[in-house]
């Protein structure tokens, strides 16, 4: 057999292969995001139903920490543990994280927490992927490359977008590059978690209208690229104030029992200050009320400031729905002041905060397209652009390696994570 038949029997052997262990990824992926979102439906019907469940939000919070503190080994680093691993890390991922962070979850938002619903999926998702990894005794490339399929499946599921499910999985790991080497059996696992949500349980997912899609002009770019700014800086107030919050939180409360509960009697008394439970959970309500234009100016920071508080006091859960409430009510009320229109302009938002605090443009300009359609795709590829660059070397994942540079101008260090640059830019590296 000549060498190019060999060639193509191995890429054919090669798509066999990752067709069945990124399908049976997505199987486990996808059956988990389905059970998982109709208990977060189940968990915000109660909640609204039983309005003393809020005062149970503190001993929610301290039942959690004790099970992560007691059970969960390194399960506590999240989304960062899966980044870690996905790099050639050699921690294991405990199977435990998938039940913990998804009772965790379910808790937060039955009681009240301010969190959303990615993180859980992407680490049911990476568990499970790492459980097939032992189960085939995958070597380091493999298993890196599975674990890449866990948070694509994970991500896919559980917004309905399997395209930006893909490229997510390839795209967060570093800033800049996109690890090519795992993008079909990405693309597998998020298509099959996809369909396995959505045909084989039924489970659906919300929808948004964007409106009408404002003709091209001069002026209009210049407003959409003022919006696009504020996303990023709006992103990076986000991912800091949440670290800054965690960091205090430790610090004052070194017991992450008393941390949580601190942080859930904060939370309450918050509510009982803003006078509404309308920040509470992931925001939905929120995202509606932006696309009909029927929010305030200060809706997007009360937002931020309830799911800042509710992650930063150690309650599980995620970012990225809170991000897109920030967003979209953020570009809402710009839509106002700029005079463009209120769903267009919230759509954007959606998309740019939630770009400039994950930084994945390509994945977010792709799931603008999977949610609201290709006519705007120019518009949402230039705030997913802009909102990238704003945000600075920050995020929300701190294990993010920074691959290359936002500009020539910032100097980096070989395999410098978020983390890492931060504590060089301090001074702070060699103290730790």
């Amino acid at each position: 057999m000549s060498r190019t038949q060999n060639i193509y029997l191995y890429l054919f052997l090669y798509l066999i292969k990752w067709t069945v262990l990124a399908g049976l990824v997505g199987l486990l992926a996808g059956s988990a995001s389905a059970f998982f979102l109709v208990s977060l439906e189940w968990a915000a019907e109660t909640r609204e139903t039983y309005s003393w469940f809020l005062f149970l939000l503190p001993f929610g919070g301290m039942l959690v920490s004790f099970l992560y503190w007691k059970y969960g080994l390194n399960s506590a680093k999240g989304n960062n543990l899966l980044i870690e691993q996905a790099h050639g890390a050699k921690e294991s991922i405990p199977f435990r994280m998938a039940p913990l962070v998804l009772f965790g979850t379910i808790v937060t938002h039955l009681f009240g927490g301010s969190a959303g619903r990615e993180g859980t999926a992407v680490q049911m998702g990476g568990a499970f992927s790492e459980l097939i990894g032992k189960l085939f005794k995958l070597d380091e490339i493999d298993r890196k490359i599975i674990v890449i399929c866990g948070i694509s499946s994970g991500f896919g599921s559980v917004f309905g977008t399997p395209l930006a499910g893909t490229v997510f999985g390839l795209e967060v790991l570093a800033l800049g590059l996109i690890r090519h080497e795992a993008i079909f059996p990405a693309f597998i696992a998020a298509f099959v978690g996809d369909i396995v949500t959505t045909t084989v349980w039924g489970v659906g997912h919300h929808h948004y209208e964007i409106g009408t899609i404002p003709s091209l002009s001069a002026l209009l770019l210049l407003k959409i690229l003022f919006a696009a700014i504020l996303f990023g800086l709006t992103s990076t107030l986000f991912s800091e104030l949440t670290h800054w919050l965690k960091k205090q939180y430790t610090k004052l409360f070194p017991n992450p029992m008393l941390k949580s509960f601190v942080g859930g009697l904060v939370i309450i008394g918050l509510v009982y200050i803003v006078g509404t439970r309308k920040y509470l959970g992931l925001g939905i309500p929120l995202i509606d009320d932006a696309f009909e234009g029927e929010v305030s100016p200060f809706t997007f920071i009360t937002k931020l400031l309830f799911t800042s508080l509710t992650l930063g006091a150690g309650y599980q859960g995620g970012e990225v729905t809170p991000l897109f409430a920030i967003g979209s009510t953020l570009g809402s009320s710009l839509g106002d002041i700029l005079q463009v229109s209120i769903p267009f302009l919230a759509a954007l938002g959606f998309i740019g905060v939630f770009c400039g605090a994950t930084n994945t443009p390509i994945a977010c300009f792709i799931m603008g397209i999977e949610l609201f359609g290709s006519e705007a795709s120019l518009y949402v590829f230039l705030v997913c652009m802009i909102s990238y660059l704003f945000s600075g070397h920050t995020g929300i994942y701190t294990s993010q390696q920074i691959g290359v540079s936002k500009s020539k101008l910032i100097p980096i260090n070989n395999n410098d994570t978020l983390q890492t640059f931060k504590l060089t830019k301090k001074g702070e590296r060699n103290k730790t």
